[in-house]
């Protein structure tokens, strides 16, 4: 039988507490779907996503100032507060899969990007990493040094795991276009050359790798979305919205995953009409796959998520958003594959 689509969802997670969370997940993305190490942005600072990544950095530090995150000269107690809440995240991950009858085999982990993190930190003058050649490649270096202890302490938690992460680029196509403002507000921040992006992620997906992942996605919104840019780059595969891709959009997904590559696309929206039909939207997904003589064998390749963040849902409305999501794939795979 061919290969399946399968289900995973971007890492955030509504409410505060990471064991409720992880179960949720984990009761819902069983095998052979892909469930995540939570991220809880509702615990607040440390918990977002600029936080978050920031941990990782070796011989960089950022604390929060008025205007968010801001490199510092040593860690302070907003720094130790996201180190913390990740470590709460990792030890939680290892009670709740430890208890498993049957492990999944697989885990996704989220970071932030390099272009979207130096567009969410700041420098000593007050002005974004971005705007400073020199710090912007002292960051990657320091995010690759960072990536291989975190994924160590993730494969110490769920031991023989395969591991895929997802590098969260939201404001890709804006550092790349140059539509970031500046921090008066009063210009926009000189664009980021695609070769040097590039290069970014091309170090961050070697040093993912020599830390032990098997995958590294890159997820990037619709508008302007750099796929030929990042594949390029030698990651694994492109994550996108599924709304709103252009015909020359998909075009180049359908060559990314004729070369092997993989692709996750946000299909599912997160609240479901009072009339929508499992089935209706199933035929949606794979009507583009249809008109670009895609052949059903290469639907492995896809993986389904939620359209957008599930830490705008309660709890119980994001388990069930998966939930959805699950069904959603099954039907598109009795629909192609019978």
């Amino acid at each position: 039988m061919a290969e399946q689509v399968t289900a995973t969802a971007l890492g955030d997670w509504p409410g505060t507490d990471p064991v409720e969370a992880e179960k949720a997940i984990r009761g819902e993305l069983g095998a052979p779907h892909l469930p995540f190490l939570a991220e809880l942005p509702g615990r607040g600072v440390g918990s977002d996503p600029v936080g978050r990544t920031a941990t990782l950095l070796v011989d960089v530090h950022a604390d929060v100032q008025p205007h968010g995150w801001r490199v510092v000269d040593r860690p302070g107690r907003d720094a130790l507060r996201a180190a913390s809440a990740l470590a709460t995240d990792l030890n939680v991950l290892a009670d709740v899969a430890g208890a498993e009858e049957v492990r999944a085999a697989e885990l996704q982990v989220r970071l932030l990007g390099p272009l979207s993190l130096m567009a969410g930190l700041y420098l000593h003058n007050g002005e974004r990493v971005l705007a400073d050649a020199g710090a912007r490649r002292d960051i990657v270096q320091s995010l690759a040094a960072g990536v291989g202890p975190f994924l160590a302490r993730v494969q110490s938690a769920v031991p023989a795991t395969k591991l895929s992460v997802q590098l969260a680029e939201p404001e890709a196509a804006k550092v790349l276009a140059g539509l970031l403002p500046t921090a008066s507000g009063y210009r926009t921040l000189r664009s980021v050359p695609l070769a040097e992006a590039r290069a970014a992620w091309s170090q961050l997906a070697e040093a993912l790798r020599g830390g032990g992942a098997e995958q590294v996605i890159v997820h990037t919104e619709t508008w302007e979305a750099p796929i030929a840019g990042v594949l390029e780059a030698g990651v694994d595969g492109v994550s996108l919205p599924f709304d709103g891709l252009s015909v020359p959009q998909w075009e180049q997904l359908a060559g990314a995953v004729e070369a092997g590559a993989r692709v996750w696309l946000g299909a599912m929206p997160l609240e479901a009409p009072p009339t929508a039909r499992t089935a209706d939207a199933a035929e949606r997904v794979l009507r583009p796959w249809r008109q670009l003589g895609l052949p059903t064998s290469a639907l492995g390749a896809v993986r389904l998520t939620p359209a957008g963040s599930l830490a705008s849902l309660s709890p119980e409305r994001a388990t069930a958003a998966l939930t959805r999501l699950v069904k959603l794939t099954d039907a598109v795979n009795q629909l192609a594959l019978g």
